[in-house]
């Protein structure tokens, strides 16, 4: 079992990543949160693990931070969330948010996110909310392990994430602004990097 990976970033996309350890490229499936956080092309980084095993094939998910393997688990122990829902919730709210949102029956902030309804958000609540208690508590812990990138770092985030698909940041920061005042600040960070997609390309 794959528990890290320390290597050259080879390759980024929207959604993953190509790590080569040692002449071996390993595609890594990663949040946008993730992604953002990973240095350019040629440049070495260091990722948490967990591997999945199904019938027709092995994926490979990765982390930047501890918190957010943490709560990829608690997520995907939930029934009907799968892997790549439990990445694509990842991606559009910060690891502890996402625990405060869950542990304060947030279900208006929870349905927000990409590929949640009432009834999964519900779920989300029902099944996790003691779960998520102790990462509360070790909240700014986390936040300090995280880069301090919490609420405020989302607007750093999106641009981080543009600038990794190869945007320049003068082009990156004009879209990340354009997006922002279209759908508001507390919108998803996926749903953000689309539409700032969006507004770089027009």
């Amino acid at each position: 079992m794959i528990a890290s990976l320390s290597g050259l970033v080879e390759t980024k996309g929207l959604d993953e990543a190509v790590i080569d350890v040692n002449g071996v490229g390993y595609r890594v499936h990663l949040s946008l949160r993730s992604l953002a956080r990973l240095p350019p092309a040629g440049q070495r980084a260091r990722l948490h693990i967990r591997t999945v095993v199904r019938e027709d094939a092995l994926d490979l998910y990765g982390f930047a931070t501890p918190d957010e393997e943490e709560l990829f688990l608690m997520l995907t122990s939930v029934s009907s969330i799968g892997p790549r829902t439990a990445m694509t919730i990842l991606s559009g709210m910060e690891p502890t948010e996402l625990a405060r949102a869950i542990a304060s029956n947030d279900l208006p902030r929870l349905t927000k996110l990409h590929g949640v309804g009432k009834k999964t958000a519900e779920r989300l609540v029902v099944e996790l909310k003691d779960k998520v208690k102790p990462m509360l508590i070790a909240a700014p812990a986390l936040a300090a392990a995280a880069g301090g990138s919490l609420p405020g770092g989302l607007s750093s985030d999106l641009v981080s994430a543009l600038v990794n698909l190869g945007y320049k940041e003068a082009q990156a920061e004009k879209a990340a602004e354009a997006a922002t005042l279209k759908l508001g600040a507390d919108a998803a960070l996926d749903s953000l990097i689309r539409e700032a997609l969006r507004a770089a390309r027009s």
